[in-house]
């Protein structure tokens, strides 16, 4: 991880105390300014120039510092590029639950389920090389998946198992359609059989699958949707035993250092534990307090004994904008290619046409592709962009889109977990991407 960058939360430390945009285009200077000095991840433009409206982001901005004020999220962060440069780059509010140290553009967080898609580009580069197929049963590279079996009934004390019909492929971990238990109706035994396993108790990959091995599916591979995290775990031991290297290792060789993304990794170094942002939750009467989880007690630390693919990274939105900017180009960023131009287009469409609907459990507007969705029917969604919009979010409310119809990528980082209650925090995502769009003047 690289050292700190000089930028507060604020656009540019001239302006730090001015939040009356005392003049539209000497904010959009300014901001470029201290884009260029901060050593901003991508090239930096005039948001006007790139079509976005002042006026939408003032409001954008407007709505970002009320959701992070006193009642609101501790802090956030948002970075928005299109066309390869950015064009807004902002820290809202603080980095602790005291609130007394401003949030940097660069604070780090806990991206849980976006390591996902980074992941799932590892798997395909894999592919591409001929080490692993789309449609190899997974047995060819861990045999001890090769015999899965099915709840057919019972419950976990006394459960109805039968074999499965037919063999989970790299394809249906990579679309969660494998068939693990995912929390779905008629679920129960397979999720109480999957946590008596605990895998997630693995000191490391191998000794995960092993674990994994021993619960039955929920489901045939190949028939549903079932979001879950074993899926992608799986994958993860699939690269160290067609790579023949660890899996955190192949991913700092082949995508994080290739990409520049020197604040990413499944720890982070002691010297810069300063910048992670504290993860909160709501407590009783109303109030935020952080989680009481490990990665609240012991920040920086491995989230897991293992390189956790389905939600291990720790990242800032610097970071992750190289990621995405690399999948909205093809594959490609500052001449190095990660993956080939199919690959990705792969990547960013529905993988699901074998169900029917092709849809995930979250929204029957979108399809799944390969480590995001898939907007397919933008009319029926309560989040504004063009079919083949591919994005996804974290635990922590973290979550990024990219949309090759905008040429636009558009990041929030924030870090709280939500809670089903009245009392909790409202999500943001959908709000915050709405006025995004509406900032986009052409």
């Amino acid at each position: 991880m690289r050292s700190a960058p000089t930028p507060t939360g604020e656009p540019s430390p001239r302006r730090r105390g001015d939040r009356r945009w005392r003049g539209l285009a000497l904010v959009a200077l300014g901001w470029i300014a201290s884009a260029a000095h901060a050593g901003a991840p991508l090239p930096a433009a005039d948001p006007a120039a790139a079509g976005l409206s002042p006026q939408g982001l003032a409001r954008l901005h407007r709505f970002m510092e009320e959701a992070t004020g006193p009642a609101g999220y501790t802090g956030g962060v948002t970075l928005l590029a299109r066309g390869g440069r950015i064009v807004d780059w902002r820290g809202y509010g603080h980095r602790d639950l005291e609130r007394t140290a401003p949030m940097p553009r660069d604070a780090i967080f806990r991206i849980y389920s976006m390591t996902k898609t980074v992941a799932s580009a590892a798997v395909l580069m894999l592919v591409e090389e001929g080490r692993i197929g789309l449609d190899d049963p997974v047995s060819r590279h861990l045999p001890e998946l090769g015999e899965p079996r099915v709840v057919s009934g019972g419950d976990a004390d006394a459960p109805q198992l039968r074999r499965a019909r037919g063999a989970i492929t790299i394809r249906m971990l990579l679309t969660h359609t494998a068939g693990f238990a995912a929390g779905l109706a008629g679920d129960a035994a397979a999720v109480e059989l999957l946590e008596r396993a605990e895998p997630h108790a693995a000191a490391d990959l191998a000794g995960f699958v092993a674990r994994l091995a021993r619960a039955p599916l929920a489901a045939d591979p190949g028939t549903r949707f079932g979001y879950d995290g074993a899926a992608t775990e799986v994958l993860a031991r699939v690269v160290e035993v067609a790579a023949g290297q660890p899996f955190d290792e192949f991913l700092q060789a082949r995508i994080l250092a290739p990409l520049q993304m020197e604040d990413t990794g499944f720890q982070v170094p002691a010297d810069q534990r300063h910048r992670i942002a504290d993860i909160t939750v709501m407590g009783a009467g109303g109030r935020l307090v952080r989680h009481d989880g490990p990665s609240s007690l012991d920040p920086g630390a491995r989230l897991n004994a293992y390189p956790s693919a389905a939600g291990g990274l720790y990242s800032t939105a610097g970071d992750y904008a190289r990621f995405c900017q690399m999948l909205l180009d093809g594959g490609e960023l500052d001449g190095v290619r990660i993956l080939a131009r199919d690959s990705v287009e792969a990547m960013m469409r529905n993988q699901l046409t074998m169900l029917d609907p092709p849809v995930t459990q979250f929204s029957d507007a979108e399809g799944f592709g390969f480590g995001g969705y898939v907007a397919i029917d933008p009319a029926r969604r309560t989040r504004p962009g063009a079919a083949g919009q591919f994005g996804w979010a974290g635990a922590a409310s973290t979550s990024y889109v990219v949309d090759p119809h905008e040429r636009l990528v558009a990041i929030l980082m924030l870090q709280h977990l939500p809670r089903d209650g009245a009392d909790d925090l409202p999500r943001l995502g959908d709000r915050f991407y709405s006025l995004v769009y509406q900032s986009l003047a052409r």
